[in-house]
């Protein structure tokens, strides 16, 4: 692993790191090579898919993308490693869960309900618009946030959580694992920042599929850029409305036995 970064050095993707080295409120640290974070992973090469079976002991991947992005990307190199579990778990509404049976449709038209900023309105501020379409992932698929985190317990190797960009789905699944493992929120709101670093980078892949590149500019570059006060938004809101993460997991079904073992696999 890449001492003391904690950028994962992949050519196929670009916004890959590793969420341990986190300071947690009582003094430690999340450990390293538990619960990795990415951007799409279409592009791994072969030299990539060795690093992430051979260094960081990759089992499980948690696909935050829709039905759809799944469809128009198709199989990536990971779908055929027979020791990597994939384990998609959207955070859209899909064909039959809040939506109409035209998204259970591989029709082009499903590029419009794929893409994470789709229905964004023009009312408000950017900072919060921002903050309620990451709340609407909580209200939407609650079931797929819980079933993440609960791949992330798992103890045969490492889990890698990603979308496409890894910014926005995968920023707000992550902060809340980092949040009921007791990661201070300083340092939370930061992992979510740091996408910003290789936000150029990102788009630039991004463009270079035809799922996302003709949508990308059709929104304004700042857009783009993952703010830290959206994070800060985003988790005062849940401590609010919910009692903070514990408060809104448990009323999704986690258990106080989900939080020991999820703080067993960042900490232990």
């Amino acid at each position: 692993m890449n001492e003391p970064t904690r950028w994962i050095d992949l050519d196929g993707a670009v916004n890959a790191r590793d969420l341990g080295g986190l300071p947690t409120t009582d003094g430690g640290t999340t450990r390293r090579g538990r619960v990795l974070r990415s951007d799409n992973l279409q592009n791994l090469t072969v030299a990539d898919v060795r690093l992430l079976l051979d260094e960081y002991h990759l089992k499980n991947v948690i696909d935050l993308r829709s039905d759809a992005e799944v469809r128009l990307e198709g199989p990536g190199p990971l779908t055929r490693v027979p020791s990597v579990t994939l384990h998609q778990l959207s955070l859209f509404p899909e064909g039959g869960h809040r939506t109409d049976v035209t998204a259970d449709t591989p029709a082009r038209a499903d590029v419009g309900k794929a893409l994470p900023w789709q229905g964004r309105t023009a009312e408000g501020t950017e900072l919060d618009r921002s903050t309620g379409h990451y709340l609407g992932y909580l209200h939407d698929r609650g079931d797929n946030i819980v079933a993440a985190l609960r791949v992330m317990t798992r103890a045969d190797g490492s889990s890698l959580v990603h979308c496409a960009a890894g910014k926005d789905r995968t920023g707000v699944v992550c902060a809340l694992a980092l949040d009921v493992a007791g990661v201070t929120r300083e340092a939370i709101v930061a992992d979510y920042a740091m996408t910003g670093e290789r936000i150029d980078a990102i788009l630039d892949r991004l463009r270079g599929s035809d799922t996302y590149a003709s949508d990308l500019d059709s929104r304004p570059a700042d857009t783009h850029v993952p703010h830290a006060a959206v994070m800060e938004k985003l988790l005062a809101r849940i401590d609010e409305e919910f009692g903070g993460t514990q408060g809104w997991l448990t009323g999704h079904g986690w258990t106080a036995e989900d939080t020991d073992a999820l703080r067993d696999r960042l900490l232990g």
